[in-house]
């Protein structure tokens, strides 16, 4: 039964590793349709058990061709010795993989008629990316959308974000398999739809949904390139805040300064006299100056990553999407103290309030996202309604010199554009980048150096309709096609019988 499966295994396990290709780093956007159509070329006419078999396969494919660079945390800075680290990895990524199948169930249970599975397997995907997007806290990573950041699809982003892209993306995917089962005159139909969408797209790319306001700010990213073994010893504090210091000296007067995620290796209290020097700094010189630095409440005795303004300015924001085992412990009674994995710095964070104010600088109102948090599409929309401008910090020096950081500036990007809000990016290594309100990478900091990125950024003001109502009008009709496909199947085998 195994070996008469193993071709099918085979062709699901490759599409599926070969999906992350169509997303940044390479960007070949083509193979995320056709990847997509070998999982539906597969999902036809099978019984729910062999459905999640299927699925999963595919999904084990996607993520440990797409983020099995966990590893390079586990081993490279967690001390996990490398057959662990690998076993850890393939646990995540089979983990990840039946999150993905789970929602493919439906496939078995809606009529396996050409238009049926046209509509019906889109709205299962969409809705397989939206269900691993919150289970469990979420990781809303290598959605098919963003392979078509940068194609006329792109237009569609600031009504439906990235998730209205997969169901797009999907779509043309079953018109591929029509196509292939000889289902001519509904592979034509399927495609005209994808054709006219796509077209519509290329429209949509002209209309600006937002306005300038204001006079344009000028901003400094620092990107100091702290190396992660040295960033958390106690021996090298003091040069870390020596770089810090010495990469701004030449930019007080700019606007915005940004120092990126987790910049100062230390609490607020065992950094005073240096905290108030560089608060004095800025203010002398009437710059908001923007850290990314762990803080505490001394009351509860509670542990945040967050970022503060000073200077010109004044603020708090604390983290609320939290990384597991990078920045809290699951189980943490249980697991503390079984592996240094278990035990890396700064991984015991708390939540922060979901009603945060945004940050003002200059009167112009940030909306600000830490690291991870930049991947959830409804969060920075939310956060984005009363924004001039984006602001995401970040330390991918966890991840080494893999598809990572590339694959989180691309997401970066896909919410300036469904939010039609310029960003900025402030990185430890990279990427650091400028991204204008069509999400284009206006300037850019080469990876892995040490660097200050100069240039300006023009808030906006407006809401796009993704802005206003987020995702839920996809996942909403998905959860429709879905429900309609299925409950027509059911009434169809109560009549047969």
């Amino acid at each position: 039964m195994i070996s008469s499966r193993a071709p099918t295994f085979f062709a699901l396990l490759a599409a599926g590793a070969l999906l992350p290709l169509a997303l940044a780093p390479f960007s070949l956007w083509p193979i995320a349709i056709v990847s997509t159509a070998v999982l539906f070329w597969f999902l036809h006419n099978n019984s729910p058990k062999q459905t999640l078999i299927n699925a999963t396969v595919f999904g084990f494919g996607l993520f440990f061709a797409g983020v099995s660079w966990v590893y390079i945390s586990m081993h490279d800075h967690g001390d996990v010795a490398a057959p662990m680290a690998l076993l850890g990895t393939i646990l995540f990524c089979l983990f990840l993989a039946l999150l993905f199948a789970v929602p493919f169930i439906l496939s078995a249970f809606i009529p396996q008629t050409p238009i049926a599975l046209s509509i019906g397997l889109p709205a299962i995907w969409v809705l397989s990316e939206w269900f691993r997007g919150w289970v469990f806290t979420g990781f809303p990573w290598l959605y098919a959308g963003y392979a078509h950041t940068d194609t006329w699809l792109n237009g569609w982003a600031p009504i439906g974000g990235v998730l209205w892209l997969s169901y797009i993306n999907a779509l043309a995917a079953t018109a591929v398999v029509q196509l292939l089962r000889n289902v001519h005159h509904r592979a034509q139909l399927v495609a005209a739809l994808v054709v006219a969408l796509w077209v519509m797209g290329y429209g949509l790319q002209k209309v600006d949904w937002t306005q300038s306001s204001g006079a344009e700010l000028s901003v400094v990213l620092v990107q100091p390139n702290i190396h992660q073994e040295d960033k958390w010893a106690p021996a090298e504090r003091d040069n870390i805040l020596q770089r810090l210091a010495s990469q701004t000296e030449a930019h007080w007067g700019a606007d915005i300064v940004l120092w990126p995620e987790g910049a100062i290796p230390a609490l607020p209290r065992q950094v005073t006299d240096y905290l108030i020097d560089i608060d004095n700094r800025a203010k002398v010189n009437q710059t908001s100056l923007l850290i990314g630095i762990p803080t505490e409440d001394w009351r509860s005795r509670r542990y945040y990553n967050s970022m503060l303004a000073l200077g010109d300015s004044r603020g708090q924001y604390d983290k609320t999407r939290l990384v597991p085992f990078g920045e809290y412990v699951p189980l943490e009674n249980v697991l503390r103290g079984l592996n240094r994995f278990f035990d890396l710095p700064m991984s015991s964070f708390s939540l922060g309030s979901a009603n945060q104010p945004l940050l003002s600088v200059k009167n112009e109102l940030i909306a600000p996202a830490i690291c991870y948090e930049i991947a959830y599409p409804n969060l920075v929309a939310d956060r984005a309604s009363e924004a001039g401008l984006l602001l995401t910090v970040s330390n991918d020096a966890w991840f080494g010199h893999s598809m990572a950081p590339q694959q989180h500036m691309q997401m970066a990007r896909m919410r300036a554009i469904e939010n039609r809000k310029p960003l900025m990016r402030g990185t430890n290594n990279g990427v650091t980048a400028l991204v204008n309100y069509r999400g284009e990478v206006d300037q850019q900091l080469e990876q892995y150096s040490a660097g200050e990125l100069s240039g300006s950024v023009r808030p906006r003001v407006g809401q796009t309709a993704f802005t206003r109502v987020g995702s839920w009008p996809t996942v909403l009709l998905s959860m429709v096609i879905c429900l309609s496909l299925v409950v027509k199947r059911w009434l169809t085998n109560k009549e047969d019988e």
